[in-house]
C-alpha cells in the first residue's frame, strides 16, 4: 500500500481529500501546516506528497525547497494543490521542480490521475538508474523507444505535467520553441492571427496527440499559438531530449516527419478551402472535420463554440451562424445551444 502525506491547513478540505484517497486504498497521513508536514516527511518518507501553498508557519514553496535539499527526501514525488490559479504561481511551482500543480477545487478524477501517474513515474525512475531529475533521460532507455506509441509512453512517464485552464495560452506564435508537447487530457487549438487580427484555427489536438513538432529544430520558432479549448493537462519534454531520441532511430524519425507532413498538408488544404470554397462548403467541411478530429460518431453531439467553428472555416462568425441556420432548416444538422449534431452525413459531405 502506497503512503501519501497530505499537507493542508483547511480542515474540511484535508479530511475530505484524505477520505477520497483512503477509499482508493492509499494510506494517508495528514499535517495541518507546513512545519508539521516537513517533520512528517523526514520521519516517514512517504511515497508521494500533496501540499498546499498558502499555510501558516511554513508555506508550501519552502516545504518543497527544504525537502529538495535533503538526499533522503528529494526524490519523493511532490504535487502542489493550491487555490492560486495565476499562471505565474503555477510556473513558480513547476520551476521549483515539483512534479505537478493542481488548482483548487480539484476534480476527484484529475487528482487520482495525477497521483497514479506520479507514483508510476517514480517506480520507473527508481528501476532505471537512480535518476536525479525527472526530466533527465536514463541511460539506455532510449533503446526502448521504437515508434510513436513508445515516444508517447516516454512523455507520460518522464515528461513534466502541466495543467492549463480554458483559454490559457500554452505558447505563442513566433516565440522560440524549447519543448515538444503531448495532450494527456483535453483539447488544444493551434491558431494563427492574420494581418487584420482575425484568429484562424489551423489544427485541433486532443488526447494522445503531439503538438509543437513544427518547431523542433534548433533556433526554430513556433509556427502557431497553442490555446487550451477546455481545462487540459499536457506532458512536456525538452526538444533537445526529443532530438537525442531521434538521432539514432531512423524509423521513429520517419514517423515524426510523416506526422509533420500530414499536419502541413492539412493546413494547406484548409487554406485552399478558405481561398476557394463557398460559405456552405466551408461550413459543412468544418463540421465534418471537427467530428473526425474529436472522434465522434455522426449521431453524437459536437460541443464547439461558433467562434471556433468560424475560425477553422475562415469566415465571419455572423456568416457561419446564418449558414448553420440554413443547414438546420434543410434537415442536415440539429442545433441546441453549443451542440451540433449531424443528421444527414451524406448530404453534408455532398456539399463539397
Amino acid at each position: 500500500m502506497k503512503t501519501i502525506l497530505l499537507i493542508e491547513d483547511d480542515t474540511i478540505l484535508r479530511e475530505t481529500t484524505a477520505e477520497i484517497l483512503e477509499l482508493e486504498n492509499y494510506k494517508v497521513v495528514t499535517a495541518a501546516n507546513g512545519k508539521r508536514g516537513l517533520e512528517q516527511a523526514r520521519i516517514m518518507l512517504p511515497d508521494l506528497i500533496i501540499c498546499d501553498i498558502m499555510m501558516p508557519e511554513l508555506d508550501g514553496y519552502d516545504v518543497f525547497k527544504l525537502l529538495s535539499e535533503e538526499e533522503k527526501t528529494k526524490k519523493i514525488p511532490f504535487i502542489f494543490m493550491s487555490a492560486r490559479t495565476e499562471i505565474k504561481d503555477i510556473r513558480k511551482g513547476m520551476d521549483l521542480g515539483a512534479d505537478d500543480y493542481l488548482t483548487k477545487p480539484v476534480e476527484e478524477e484529475l487528482l487520482l490521475s495525477a497521483i497514479e501517474s506520479r507514483l508510476a513515474k517514480a517506480v520507473l525512475l527508481n528501476e532505471a538508474l537512480n535518476i536525479k531529475e525527472t526530466l533527465e533521460k536514463p541511460k539506455g532507455l532510449y533503446d526502448n523507444i521504437n515508434d510513436l506509441d513508445d515516444l508517447k509512453n516516454y512523455f507520460c512517464d518522464f515528461g513534466m505535467s502541466k495543467v492549463y485552464k480554458k483559454g490559457a495560452i500554452i505558447y505563442k506564435e513566433q516565440e522560440n520553441s524549447n519543448n515538444v508537447h503531448l495532450v494527456y487530457k483535453g483539447k488544444i487549438k493551434g491558431v494563427k492571427i492574420d494581418e487584420f487580427g482575425k484568429e484562424l484555427i489551423i489544427n485541433i489536438n486532443k488526447d494522445d496527440d503531439f503538438f509543437g513538432f513544427s518547431a523542433i529544430f534548433n533556433d526554430a520558432r513556433n509556427y502557431e499559438s497553442a490555446i487550451a479549448m477546455e481545462k487540459v493537462e499536457i506532458m512536456v519534454v525538452p526538444k533537445s531530449t526529443v532530438l537525442d531520441i531521434l538521432k539514432n532511430n531512423y524509423k521513429l524519425s520517419l514517423e515524426i516527419f510523416q506526422l509533420i507532413s500530414e499536419n502541413l498538408t492539412e493546413v494547406k488544404d484548409q487554406l485552399l478551402q478558405m481561398a476557394y470554397g463557398s460559405m456552405r462548403r466551408k461550413t459543412a467541411k468544418t463540421i465534418l472535420k471537427f467530428a473526425e478530429k474529436m472522434r465522434h460518431k455522426p449521431s453524437d453531439n459536437i460541443n464547439i463554440s461558433r467562434r471556433d467553428l468560424a475560425g477553422v472555416a475562415g469566415i465571419a462568425t455572423e456568416s457561419l451562424i446564418r449558414t448553420l441556420t440554413d443547414l438546420k432548416k434543410e434537415g442536415l444538422i440539429e442545433i441546441e445551444g453549443r451542440n451540433i449534431r449531424i443528421i444527414d452525413i451524406e448530404k453534408l459531405e455532398a456539399i463539397y
